[in-house]
């Protein structure tokens, strides 16, 4: 079973080998990685290029003319080249560790109804960020949970899935999926709301992607969300397009009172940024 893993790649030079590394020490050996640069302008394409001439299963892409476009089309140039029948992702300041994908494959075999993976991981700062703690709680109370398991109703409020870093997906599964979130650093929120719709999850409560958390991070960096949070967004895309289930409209409603004063705590507590 061939796992394609898709690295979005941008300015990341002081980052890049060690997430290239990461791949190439993994226990198991069937994969390829997709490494899709987004316009970067320091040596991380340098970098790049030679670990291809080094290794033919990793590969490099472009957007035309080395334009930057964002994390959304990067991440569909690479999943439109992916031959994998699952792809792993991981972004480019990230890296795995060596039984990441796997423990992935083993949970594959096991639950073959399964259609995406995601793992425990260890945080790495220089400085402990002040949204940490918080990451932290959710990965608690992952542990608490049963697997696998439909997490469509547990998305609302936190965004369960830490990092796409941690994210192994079926490809005929995502290559079907709404990709026109209305946020682009939130993309990964909104994919997973959508894919959790009909699709069962399964966690590994083990820290096998190391995720560095730094000041220019993308969810720092990028654009800022709007006051409707894209996770309510979701969730009345959902409702709109997939018949409008009474159940779901209670959920919503008692949700958003929830969120509501969630938001007041994390706004007073200077958090509000990662809703």
């Amino acid at each position: 079973m061939k796992i394609s893993i898709i690295t979005a790649s941008y300015n990341y030079a002081q980052f890049i080998e060690e997430a290239i590394n990461s791949v190439i020490s993994q226990s198991y050996q069937n994969w390829e990685l997709i490494i899709v640069d987004d316009g970067s302008c320091d040596n991380s394409l340098d970098i790049i290029k030679s670990y291809c001439k080094k290794d033919s299963r990793i590969k490099l892409f472009q957007h035309k003319s080395g334009q930057n476009k964002g994390l959304k089309q990067t991440l569909l140039l690479g999943i439109k080249h992916a031959k994998g029948e699952w792809i792993a992702f991981l972004e480019s300041d990230d890296y795995f560790e060596p039984d990441n994908l796997l423990k992935k494959i083993e949970v594959i075999n096991k639950y073959p109804e399964v259609k995406l993976i995601f793992n425990k991981v260890k945080f790495i700062s220089e400085k402990k960020c002040r949204q940490q703690k918080r990451y932290e709680s959710i990965q608690k109370k992952l542990s608490t949970m049963n697997f696998p398991r439909n997490m469509f109703y547990d998305f609302y409020i936190n965004n369960m899935i830490l990092t796409f870093s941690c994210v192994m997906v079926k490809t005929d599964t995502i290559k079907n999926e709404n990709f026109d979130t209305p946020t682009d650093s939130m993309l990964d929120w909104w994919l997973w709301i959508h894919l959790a719709f009909k699709n069962n999850f399964y966690y590994i409560d083990e820290e096998l992607t190391f995720w560095r958390l730094h000041d220019t991070s993308y969810i720092k960096t990028g654009k800022k969300p709007i006051f409707y949070p894209t996770q309510v967004q979701a969730y009345k895309n959902i409702y709109k397009t997939n018949g409008k289930s009474l159940n779901l409209l209670l959920f919503m409603i008692v949700s958003n009172i929830k969120l509501f004063f969630v938001r007041g705590y994390r706004f007073l507590h200077k958090e509000v940024r990662v809703i």
